[in-house]
């Protein structure tokens, strides 16, 4: 007994130390990405450009999925326990954050809709209200990624089909309309909606043609070489499935290119679209520079970058002064200035930077980058790092001249000017949006014009139609027992004399038949991890359809493993695996329902406390010269006391806190900095104001702690679950290998 004791003192404490050790990491890592929160929000990352995911905390279980089919690092991130968008400008709207989410939680959208004034409004068929036959397609309705451009194209080839056919049009085929003088449908742009929404024309017959005022390919033709500019397959109509994961330019402009030839798509390059009016008859006359067309259906799929925006200061016409880069290896042994801090200038500066013989600055207004990809982030501080090209911070270019580049930049004396010797510019400040010209068209950038914006909602667990299922099975077994309860309600010692167990008994057919459905329902619950984890290269079907299966077949695997059993509890591998199988399925019901509740809570403690140090900056930021200094005092002092009332502490550290009096030093504290605000002749209300936010700074930072606590100690379900499922996967292997051992016992 005393070795017993001894030993299970022993392993009590190693698991103890153990747990406390990666308590200590996951606080740490928790400090870390709080860091990085708070970070994004100050460099204004946190807010997307255009489509990003929203994360339905109702349903996010912190299984990490969203994070991990993320190609774009950094987006999302996992706090307290579940997760959150942390740069949402480095989102490009690719979905697989969407798709891979079991649960559901996460839907694409576009940020700050009621506010912002460059999205187009339009409804549903991407139609523009009150211009019925315009449509927009592609980059220009505010989601970027070519998936989605490709879907626009698609579809809206199709509702100009199905009207077209609905007003009788559909008997006359698309070659005699065209010879009439009147196209079906004009398409501006031969980007990859422009593209898709001609194949899918000519698949359904109608007559169209194509302008492009450059080249097929759009925005994509002009990308620098070897960029990565499809991360996900795509279907394209009359080609079919494109299976690839990713696709360089010129891969995918060879592709394009070789599909519009041997579909002997109308597209018509170095076409400038200049307007267009509607005709008496509801059609359109689309002007251009090379004349005017009609057109019953005209679809816009322009893009957003319009024309490439200038710098307008003298010298900017001289033929070194260039606003793209297509190909970096043409560019070799020069002095080079890059203009702009966005993506496009890092990846050019980047890839000048490795030419031979290249000098490359560049030169950006702001005083740090943002809202730049992780990966370009990371590879401008390793390049700066490294000598192989220069960043000037806070300068702007003010003249350009053949053989230097005139620059002011600031500096804390003020700003000085500079000259930099020079032989190439570069100019990548983004482009002129093309809003003016569709405004013309009768494009509304209103943000009251647009149709009723619910937004996302949280929508719950989200598991209806599993559960309904389930339950109605369970309903028929539950009936099924009733109707057999003399039966099994008889002690076991009495079973095999009623009449019922020659066909009840689990060794029966019928209860064989219900063993073998409850091993199948394990064996198919499993294959959820092996789509999750990819093993076996499984990738086919959404996620969430197939949790939607694993909670359907772990409630089924219980119902046909009671059912085989015969309601009888005795000592054996089959009742032991019983019991494995419900301490699954109860633990699976704590992680999918309970678990969100308390990081949801958790979170969102986290947020109000973002908005109440926002507050408090705005506050003080309002004082004069003097007084801000005081105003950066308070704020250090409230981060102190955020950081006692739970910041990342251990929960023994703040137990102590609190019973030692942190309550009471925190009120000391504000009340020493009150005073002393007063003498230095502050508004009283403004220092009362600031004070009470601090108080509540302080609870808010004590709340969030304890949640985290709370959070840690639920989501141990998420061990016993898995050790238990393995348990369970163990002791039915081997239930399964005596029944087949023993054929008596099968007979």
């Amino acid at each position: 007994m005393s070795w017993t004791l001894l030993f299970g003192l022993v392993l009590a404490l190693a698991v103890a130390v153990l747990v406390a050790l990666y308590r200590r990491v996951e606080l740490a890592r928790l400090e870390q990405r709080l860091a990085e929160f708070a970070a994004a929000r100050e460099r204004g990352t946190r807010k997307a450009r255009l489509s990003y995911p929203h994360v339905d905390l109702s349903r996010c279980l912190g299984c990490g999925a969203c994070i991990r089919a993320c190609p774009e690092e950094g987006v999302l991130g996992l706090i307290h326990g579940q997760a959150l968008v942390v740069h949402g400008a480095r989102c490009v709207g690719h979905g697989a954050c969407a798709s891979e989410c079991p649960t559901g939680a996460i839907a694409l959208t576009i940020g700050e809709l009621e506010t912002r004034r460059d999205i187009p409004a339009l409804d549903p068929t991407l139609e523009v209200p009150g211009v019925p036959g315009l449509f927009l397609g592609g980059e220009v309705t505010g989601y970027a990624l070519i998936r989605t451009a490709i879907a626009h194209g698609t579809a809206i080839a199709g509702e100009v089909a199905r009207r077209l056919a609905a007003r009788g049009a559909a008997a006359v085929r698309g070659a005699g309309r065209a010879a009439a003088g009147c196209f079906d449908l004009c398409i501006v742009g031969a980007g990859p909606a422009g593209l898709a929404m001609a194949l899918e024309a000519k698949a359904l017959g109608l007559s169209f043609l194509v302008l492009e005022q450059d080249s097929l390919g759009g925005t994509v033709a002009k990308y620098p070489r070897e960029k990565l500019v499809m991360t996900q397959p795509v279907e394209l109509p009359l080609v079919g499935r494109l299976e690839r994961t990713s696709y360089q330019k010129e891969e995918l402009m060879e592709l394009w290119q070789r599909v519009a030839r041997e579909h002997r798509l109308p597209i018509h390059e170095g076409v400038r679209f200049q307007g267009l009016v509607r005709g008496a008859d509801g059609s359109f006359e689309v002007d251009s520079n090379r004349g005017r067309l009609r057109a019953r259906f005209v679809a816009l799929a322009l893009g957003r970058r319009g024309t490439p925006r200038r710098l307008e200061v003298p010298g900017e016409e001289l033929p070194k002064v260039v606003y793209s880069l297509l190909d970096a290896s043409a560019h070799q042994g020069k002095r080079i200035l890059v203009v702009g801090g966005g993506d496009s200038a890092i990846e050019a500066a980047l890839a000048l930077a490795e030419q031979p013989g290249n000098e490359v600055t560049l030169s950006y207004r702001q005083a740090t980058f943002s809202r730049l990809k992780a990966r370009n982030e990371e590879r401008i501080e390793s390049a700066c790092a490294e000598g192989r090209l220069r960043v000037l911070f806070q300068s702007e270019v003010t003249r350009i001249t053949a053989d230097a580049v005139e620059l002011r930049v600031q500096d804390q004396n003020g700003p000085r000017p500079g000259w930099l010797a020079n032989d190439e510019v570069f100019v990548l400040i983004g482009g002129t949006p093309p809003f003016e010209m569709l405004e013309r068209c009768g494009v509304s950038f209103d943000p009251a014009d647009r149709p009723a914006i619910t937004g996302p909602i949280e929508r719950g667990t989200g598991l209806l139609r599993a559960l309904t299922l389930a339950l109605a099975l369970s309903l028929i077994g539950l009936g099924w027992i009733a109707g057999n309860s003399g039966y099994y309600t008889l002690p076991a010692s009495l079973r095999p004399l009623a009449e019922e167990h020659d066909w009840l008994r689990p060794s029966s057919p019928l209860g064989l038949t219900l063993g073998v459905l409850g091993a199948l329902m394990i064996v198919a619950n499993l294959a959820y991890l092996a789509r999750r984890n990819g093993w076996f290269g499984l990738r086919r079907g959404a996620l969430k359809s197939w949790m939607t299966m694993h909670v359907l077949t772990g409630v089924l695997a219980l119902l046909f493993g009671v059912l085989h059993g015969g309601m009888w509890t005795q000592d054996t591998l089959g009742h032991r695996a019983l019991l494995a199988l419900a301490v699954v399925v109860v633990t699976g019901t704590v992680g999918r329902y309970v678990y969100a509740c308390v990081p949801r809570a958790a979170n969102g403690r986290e947020l109000e406390l973002d908005e109440l140090k926002a507050e408090l900056a705005a506050i003080s930021g309002e004082w004069d010269r003097e007084h801000r200094e005081f105003g950066e005092r308070v704020r250090a002092e409230v981060d102190a006391l955020v950081s006692r009332g739970g910041g990342q502490r251990s929960f023994l550290a703040r137990l102590h806190g609190a019973l030692l009096g942190s309550p009471g030093r925190v009120r000391r504290a504000l009340r020493r900095l009150r005073d002393e605000g007063l003498a230095r002749g502050l508004p009283p209300d403004q220092l009362e104001r600031l004070l009470v936010l601090g108080r509540r700074a302080y609870r808010t930072a004590s709340m969030a702690a304890h949640f985290e606590d709370l959070r840690a100690l639920i989501s141990s379900w998420r061990y016993l679950h898995r050790w238990v499922a393995l348990f369970l996967v163990l002791v039915v292997a081997l239930h399964v290998l005596v029944a087949l051992r023993y054929g008596g016992f099968l007979a």
